[in-house]
């Protein structure tokens, strides 16, 4: 949808306009029609353009393009039918009144539309109720007491429901607009939303804000009428939702607290990680998983994968997470400096007791590696993975079979070695080596290696500061590398790890990532990283509290505008797309962001191997 402000033209703006509220409408009629009557059956709505003198029903485009659209005077989602194609006003399923000052009086504060809107709109809807009372279809004509309009312009909209039995209509052929004023006073019961936005600055649909619910609402109810109910009502999604939604609590070890007895779930957040925990009940078993084998620094762990057996020499803990992830180096290769991860030794136990954060850490992560390596994802911003394998433990191993453990605590434990080494953004913030041309190429090298991995259907799923490192080796240009794949997304039924401060707010309500999850994700991480304010969060709710305030008041694009003017407009564009399936652009960013380091500090952005 364009914006008024910076139209060109008012033609070009008005023709511009149409061709949106067309598209929208298409698109949240097909998306209802297939969530709630199925995709298998062809949708029979269309959605066309209506004449104000012809009363011809064109599709927005044919009307540009023929010149007519200053004739035409609303939007209609219309019933598809093979006797008349070109459309019927008795065949109008909703009327949408695209208008240019929907929101002038709501942005004063006043929630309703202006009376010449509204006015304008009643009429409309007799006129459409009138048609319907005409119609030779039974299905037309038992719904002819009740219609649903839109009022929208290039930014808010809103609902008008308009009933009343038109039996009671005294029609007077010679005063037809006094009896239909007479009989609107009379006899007609009218319900009008409040005017919200409905689309935000950069042109989007904002599909989980009010203003677009309230429209959906309304086409829903207007399908309804003409279609009769829908396969799967609202109340089986909810429950189907529930379902999901207690699925991932249990994922995510959220507990049920049935002594408190209304339902509710208790969260806590340890210090050490934002990541939400299970509390334990008093009278829960007290099962632990195994530990993590430790490594102390200048100690030589033995690897052992397909072909040989390599050693390697802890040389320092890069983050004393739980696990820990080390820097080594092979002890046949002095030169060289790798990250070795080491997961957890394999347990008797159910896989659902094991250490999973060493699982996600080691043996997923490998398997993210490996099939990058294998759909050819190559860049500098992305790990590449070394070698993988067990450790060799001294002494004898009589282990049953290459996937068995011989009872030794070390036995069998993966391994995972990867390239390149550097520094975690904590660290960096920790010693104050965090500035603005660190903020902007690491946005550049996180949405190249975002980029990179989008382009074969995978998504991170857990960008934080601990899984961003700087990479130095000894050069002029150091750059950041996106690490810690184990929670990467590679299909539908994978889920997100879920983080109070860096989950996109997609992640935290849906437990799944849209498009721009991980771009919204990094742009927390940018926030933070930048001095913004630490909230304090303790449940996914305040989690969505604190988003939705901070973007309503523009807190985290002021923030980063302190930064970058290129910052900020970035997280503009992350906010339009935040919880739509539109696709990110990451080309046009990355040109931007690669120009304004070279202009500001004079040094060339390396994109040899991105």
């Amino acid at each position: 949808m364009p914006n008024a402000l910076y139209a060109s033209t008012s033609d070009v703006f008005e023709a511009t306009a149409y061709l949106a509220l067309e598209d929208f409408l298409h698109a949240g009629i097909k998306g209802l029609w297939e969530t709630f009557w199925g995709p298998d059956e062809a949708m029979p709505f269309s959605v066309a353009c209506i004449h104000s003198t012809s009363s011809k029903f064109y599709p927005a485009e044919k009307a540009i393009n023929s010149g007519k659209l200053d004739g035409v005077c609303a939007t209609a989602v219309l019933l598809k039918n093979l006797k008349h194609s070109q459309g019927r006003w008795d065949h109008i399923v909703v009327l949408a009144l695209l208008r240019p000052d929907i929101g002038m009086v709501s942005g004063q504060g006043d929630q309703e539309p202006s009376p010449a809107v509204l006015g304008e709109a009643l009429f409309f809807a007799l006129r459409v109720l009138l048609s319907r009372s005409l119609s030779r279809s039974s299905t037309v004509l038992r719904n002819s007491d009740c219609v649903y309009l839109l009022l929208v312009d290039s930014q808010f909209g809103g609902v008008v429901k308009v009933q009343g039995d038109l039996n009671k209509l005294d029609f007077d052929l010679n005063n037809v607009y006094d009896c239909a004023a007479e009989w609107i006073k009379k006899h007609a019961k009218i319900s009008v939303s409040s005017i919200d936005r409905v689309w935000n600055k950069l042109g989007n649909a904002n599909w989980g804000d009010i203003g677009t619910l309230q429209v959906l609402i309304a086409l829903f109810h207007s399908m309804i009428q003409f279609y009769g109910e829908p396969k799967y009502s609202l109340d089986e999604l909810a429950t189907e939702h529930t379902s999901r939604l207690q699925s991932r609590r249990s994922e995510r070890h959220l507990v049920d607290r049935q002594a408190n007895g209304n339902g509710l779930f208790r969260f806590q957040q340890q210090s050490h990680s934002p990541e939400i925990v299970e509390v334990q009940e008093e009278a829960a078993v007290d099962l632990k998983p195994q530990e993590t084998l430790k490594l102390e620094i200048g100690s030589v762990v033995l690897m052992e994968d397909a072909y040989s057996q390599k050693g390697f020499q802890i040389n320092d803990i890069l983050t004393d997470s739980d696990p820990p992830i080390y820097t080594s180096t092979p002890v046949e290769e002095p030169t060289k400096t790798y990250l070795l991860y080491v997961g957890s030794s394999p347990s008797h136990l159910e896989p659902a007791w094991e250490d999973m954060n060493s699982w996600y850490q080691v043996q997923r992560q490998t398997k993210v590696l490996t099939l990058m390596k294998q759909r050819g994802i190559s860049s500098r911003y992305v790990p590449l993975m070394v070698s993988s394998g067990r450790v060799v433990h001294p002494g004898p191993c009589n282990k049953p079979n290459s996937s068995g453990s011989c009872g030794h605590p070390w036995c069998s434990t993966p391994i995972l070695v990867t390239s390149p080494v550097g520094e975690t953004i904590s660290n960096l913030i920790r010693n104050g080596l965090f500035g603005v041309e660190e903020a902007l190429r690491c946005c550049h090298d996180c949405l190249s290696a975002l980029a990179a991995a989008a382009s074969s259907g995978i998504r991170h799923g857990d960008i934080r500061p601990e899984n961003v490192i700087r990479v130095s080796n000894g050069s002029r240009h150091p750059y950041f590398v996106l690490i810690g794949w184990g929670h990467a997304i590679l299909e539908d039924r994978d889920r997100p790890v879920m983080n109070l401060f860096f989950s996109s707010t997609f992640a935290l309500q849906e437990g799944k990532l849209c498009a721009a999850s991980d771009a919204e994700s990094l742009i927390y991480l940018l926030y933070f990283c930048c001095g913004g304010v630490c909230p304090e969060l303790d449940s996914v709710e305040s989690a969505l509290q604190w988003r939705e305030t901070s973007w309503s008041r523009r807190v985290i694009q002021q923030r980063l505008g302190d930064v970058s003017a290129v910052l900020k407009a970035f997280a503009d564009y992350v906010d339009s797309l935040c919880g739509t399936p539109y696709p990110m652009d990451y080309d046009i960013w990355l040109k931007r962001l690669r120009r304004t380091i070279n202009e500001d500090h004079g040094k060339e952005v390396d994109t040899s191997s991105s």
